[in-house]
C-alpha cells in the first residue's frame, strides 16, 4: 500500500481564503490620516527585522505585522512586533539609536 498524499495536486486555489496571498492574511487601516496596507506574517520569515516601535529586533521565524503606506506601495514596507503595532498609537515611529547601533 502507497502512503496517503496529503497535498492537494493543484490547479484550483482553496476555497475561502479571500483576502490572502501566500505570505498572509492583508487589510487596509486607516492610521494618522493615511490609508495603510497590513499584512500579518507568519513565523517564515528567514531575515532579521528591526521593529520601528520598539527598535528592537524581530528574529527569524517570529510571527509579526508587516505595514506600509497604500500610496507609497510595498517597497517602503517596515515590519512591527505584532504588539508595537497594536500599540502604535502610543508608541514613537522616531526614536534615537545609539551611535553604534546596527541599521536593518
Amino acid at each position: 500500500m502507497s502512503p496517503r498524499r496529503n497535498r492537494p495536486r493543484g490547479g484550483e486555489k482553496p476555497v475561502g481564503r479571500e483576502g490572502t496571498d501566500r505570505y498572509g492574511l492583508e487589510s487596509m487601516v486607516s492610521w494618522q490620516g493615511e490609508e495603510w496596507v497590513v499584512r500579518q506574517v507568519g513565523g517564515g520569515a528567514a531575515k532579521h527585522y528591526r521593529c520601528p516601535g520598539c527598535d528592537q529586533e524581530i528574529p527569524p521565524g517570529v510571527p509579526h505585522v508587516v505595514a506600509w503606506q497604500h500610496h507609497t506601495g510595498a517597497d517602503d514596507r517596515r515590519h512591527w512586533h505584532k504588539a508595537c503595532w497594536n500599540a502604535r498609537d502610543r508608541r514613537s515611529a522616531k526614536l534615537q539609536r545609539s551611535r553604534n547601533a546596527p541599521r536593518y
